[in-house]
């Protein structure tokens, strides 16, 4: 599978993640590289648009996006 179609711009990587770059290295392989649909951020991209994403959310945070999908 490719790589999320939103990783160049993803803030979350880009301002949050900038100064830790071992941590952000481990974040993409396991939810920008390959099955990105795991990602929560993408989730709610994909349900909502990615004005929806909040800036602070975690591509593990499933359940806060569960509960941002169902409001």
């Amino acid at each position: 599978m490719a790589d999320c179609p939103l990783i160049a711009g993803c803030p979350f990587f880009n301002d949050r993640m900038k100064n830790m770059p071992a941590m952000a290295g481990i974040y993409k392989r396991n939810y920008c590289q390959g099955d990105n649909s795991r990602c929560a951020r993408y989730m709610i991209f994909k349900a909502r648009g990615r004005e929806h994403v909040p800036s602070d959310l975690f591509p593990n945070q499933f359940e806060r996006a569960e509960r941002i999908l169902q409001e």
